[in-house]
């Protein structure tokens, strides 16, 4: 039997999808998982500068300053500690799922 070439031809497109489907079926059976990693941006307002024109400030006002700049810091210190003592933990859920 002679074939004519277009024949051929339509005949080996139609076998494409089985071999992409074969090929995806042993790649699932037999490949290698990966795990997606996601990390997670923190976007930072600038620091707002405000300048005094007058000169002045009383000493209260400079005193609760400090003191809230303080508090901030530490909070910002626990935060990242926190987030390090949460990374680390799914990072041994992680390793004991494997």
């Amino acid at each position: 039997m002679v074939y004519s070439e277009t024949r051929i031809v339509i005949g080996g497109l139609a076998h494409v999808p089985v071999l992409i489907f074969i090929a995806n079926f042993f790649k699932g059976k037999f490949g290698i998982k990966t795990e997606e990693v996601k990390d997670t941006l923190v976007n930072e307002e600038p620091v707002k500068i405000i300048e005094v024109k007058d000169g002045v400030i009383k000493e209260g006002k400079t005193d609760a300053i400090k003191e809230i700049s303080n508090k901030l810091d530490s909070i910002e210190q626990k935060a990242d500690e926190v987030y390090e003592k949460v990374k680390k933990k799914t990072k041994d859920n992680k390793k004991k799922k494997k």
